[in-house]
């Protein structure tokens, strides 16, 4: 009788902005050509400040602050918090031009739905857990292992409609390319799409 098929481990969860792919994107100045930038409206010499609601493992945080931007990350999760804390001292101590990134990077422990309304936020990022994608196994175990301690953002759709109330400028929704809108949620102004996800735009201010 064949032996049943055994669950792969879950991978050990890793905050890094110095190696993998988040450090060789940063050495290779890639990120200008992301769909990020443009969906947040960067523009290199133009003083940009965003709040990333769902910071998560911080990648797209930093990818923004190595381009100039002014990055708030407000974290609810007490353990990715701590994650996220050490790897900002870590990549302080790798030498100065990321020390000089995470000057741009700020981090904050508490709920964005409690919070936004209290900053003066001009951008705000919002980039809820995602229902499952097919994807590498690698990829598949550190997702499982961020929703088991993120949770599934089941009030995702409460924190977008307090991001559209707070944000002066625009609100940035991170979804899955062929997700379905959320329930309640306004149309986007415009969408920017990419290979599997997209970011619907919400202009705001006239």
């Amino acid at each position: 009788m064949p032996r049943p098929k055994k669950e792969p481990e879950p991978t050990k969860l890793i905050c890094d902005f110095v190696g993998g792919a988040v450090g060789h994107r940063f050495r290779h100045d890639a990120g200008r050509g992301h769909g990020l930038p443009k969906a947040i409206g960067f523009k290199a010499g133009k003083d940009i400040k965003v709040v990333d609601a769902t910071p998560g493992l911080g990648r797209d945080a930093f990818m923004l602050a190595s381009l100039g931007v002014e990055v708030t990350m407000i974290e609810r999760s007490p353990q990715m918090h701590t994650l996220l804390k050490d790897a900002m001292a870590r990549a302080r101590e790798a030498g100065p031009e990321y020390a000089e990134v995470m000057d741009r990077m700020t981090l904050i422990h508490g709920d964005s739905i409690a919070l936004l309304p209290t900053l003066d936020a001009e951008i705000i990022l919002v980039d809820p857990m995602h229902p499952p994608r097919r994807k590498s196994s690698l990829v598949k175990n550190e997702m499982r292992v961020l929703r088991e301690i993120v949770g599934t953002d089941d009030d995702s759709a409460t924190l977008m409609k307090v991001a559209l109330e707070s944000a002066s400028k625009r609100v940035v929704l991170k979804w899955p390319l062929r997700g379905e809108a959320m329930e309640g949620i306004r149309g986007p102004s415009h969408q920017l799409k990419g290979k599997s996800t997209r970011y619907d735009v919400f202009m705001l201010g006239g």
